[in-house]
């Protein structure tokens, strides 16, 4: 796509991946067919094609204006478009420097200000946890929109507490100690059974997802170099041999940290470090098998019907991770089946958006939970599992099946 930086953009650092991105655009529209929001309203403007055409103008000079931001708010940066282009466009590194910019330059309502900035402050909050339990008291009393964020209290069970030779960092995250706990106790109980003994470094906290993409890129970026120092001791050191992600939300960003701290002299070489050491939990799954398999010899029951998987965005898409869970579960002898049809769509949670955009988000949720729950046969699933908290808390608000995190299910099958 022929491109002409106006000159306030031509020299920037984002000027000039921008238009390097944009160049590889051939305009074949194959993204179109597999972005959901294009495809709950046919518009254009509010599909990849459309969304990269705004965003060009907007760096060839063009004044952005209110319905430019909202076409580019409507985006869920699935980044399902970047599985299906053919080029190669890096759509998702697009899309945040064109919000960005549109953001520095179209004011918003009041009310969208203040709430975005609830959300950023909020989640990283260290009153995050007791405001939740606030919340889960009087979850009646909330609307719906934030009720439905709200989860009932879970007992964790008890962290491990062998020690081993083998290490690996885990990022506890943000919401999810408070949110969903037994996720991460799950994990370390897991990893423990298999050797492995699981690092929280207590000064690392949220990996930034928040804050950059409600476009206070800098506050991000900010927590971004909070995780790095708080993880260099142990990665310099050579103690640990990975950083674990049990959320694919955050496992993405982390993984992403050398490309967007590239410019940073100070952190450009850590950060490259640190995402070149970061895996999602199911990478480590090949590695686990022969342990897990022994201890879980004629221990799994199947359950009277098949378990459902949806395989977030953040893992399919922004990670190109895929099968990777089902085909390994199986293995142990655990029954996953993907949705016959739109596996690759979005279930709508992405992040905040569900709280920013929720009629958008409800009607991605109810077809996914359609697509998941009802395209087998006559036999509901016994759960959906999921390996992202974001999705795990949307879906279970549109289904009565139970909706939890993969290692959950693992974690229970495994002598005590």
């Amino acid at each position: 796509m022929q491109t002409q930086l106006a000159p306030q953009y031509r020299a920037t650092p984002e000027g000039q991946e921008a238009e390097a991105i944009l160049r590889k655009c051939v305009h074949c529209g194959f993204c179109t067919a597999t972005c959901p929001t294009y495809q709950l309203l046919g518009d254009e403007l509010d599909g990849p094609r459309g969304r990269i055409y705004l965003i060009k103008q907007v760096l060839e000079g063009e004044t952005p204006t209110r319905a430019t931001q909202q076409h580019l708010d409507r985006c869920l940066t699935c980044r399902n478009c970047e599985s299906t282009c053919p080029s190669g466009v890096q759509y998702g590194h697009l899309v945040d420097i064109g919000r960005k910019i549109v953001e520095e330059q179209v004011p918003r309502p009041f009310g969208e200000r203040a709430r975005r900035w609830a959300l950023k402050e909020g989640l990283n909050s260290p009153l995050f946890a007791p405001a939740l339990k606030l919340g889960q008291a009087v979850r009646g009393l909330l609307p719906e929109v934030l009720a439905e964020k709200v989860p009932q209290p879970q007992d964790a069970g008890r962290w491990p507490v062998r020690e081993h030779a083998r290490k690996v960092l885990l990022l506890a995250g943000c919401v999810q100690p408070a949110m969903m706990p037994r996720i991460n106790y799950a994990t370390a109980r897991v990893l423990d059974a298999a050797g492995i003994q699981t690092v929280i470094a207590p000064n690392a906290g949220c990996c930034g997802a928040v804050k950059f993409h409600l476009n206070d890129q800098e506050g991000g970026k900010a927590q971004m170099r909070a995780n790095i120092d708080a993880w260099w001791p142990q990665v310099d050191s050579g103690a640990v041999e990975a950083i674990v992600m049990n959320a694919s939300g955050c496992g993405v960003t982390v993984k992403e940290y050398g490309h967007l701290l590239k410019d940073d002299a100070q952190y450009a070489d850590k950060a490259a470090h640190i995402s070149a050491l970061t895996r999602d939990l199911s990478e480590l799954l090949p590695e686990l098998l022969p342990e897990l398999a022994e201890r879980l010899q004629g221990r799994v029951r199947a359950p009277a019907a098949p378990m459902a998987y949806h395989p977030p965005c953040t893992l399919q898409h922004g990670q190109k991770l895929r099968g990777g869970v089902e085909t390994h579960l199986a293995r142990l002898g655990f029954e996953l089946r993907v949705a016959r049809t739109e596996s690759h769509l979005c279930c709508g949670s992405a992040g905040t958006y569900s709280v920013l955009q929720p009629e958008l988000s409800h009607q991605l949720r109810d077809r996914k939970i359609g697509a998941l729950t009802e395209g087998f046969d006559t036999r509901r699933p016994a759960a959906i599992l999921s390996a992202n908290m974001g999705c795990i808390v949307h879906l279970q608000n549109g289904t009565d099946v139970p909706v939890r995190h993969w290692i959950e299910v693992l974690d229970e099958a495994l002598p005590a």
